[in-house]
């Protein structure tokens, strides 16, 4: 598989399946709501800070994977396993994260870079 970095895509390794995701609109909602954020700014920021829970992890990447065409509930995801252990779940959101806003600074808006 051939991710598109154009479109905001990545490829991760997922339980030794290669899998793509992506953060649409749609899923960005979804997060927004989910980490009670009121806007992609904010859903930025929040993920710009030093820690990353477990669940968030999680959650971002289900989120990806739906995105991607792959629709893994959240129950599954956190029984996948990754390369690295938890630095690979880090480094997937990290990328993934990435690749929807680029590199923006936390205190930049994502509508206003």
């Amino acid at each position: 598989m051939m991710a598109n970095r154009h479109r905001g895509e990545i490829s991760a390794m997922l339980d030794g399946h290669e899998w793509i995701l992506c953060l649409t609109l749609g899923t960005l909602a979804e997060l927004e709501t989910a980490f009670e954020a009121s806007d992609m700014g904010a859903l930025l920021k929040r993920f710009s800070g030093s820690t990353l829970s477990a669940h968030d992890a999680a959650r971002v990447i289900a989120a990806g994977l739906k995105g991607g065409g792959n629709p893994v509930p959240l129950e599954q995801v956190a029984q996948m396993r990754a390369d690295g252990g938890a630095t690979g779940f880090a480094r997937i959101v990290n990328e993934l994260l990435t690749a929807t806003f680029g590199e923006s600074k936390p205190e930049q808006s994502a509508a206003n870079p």
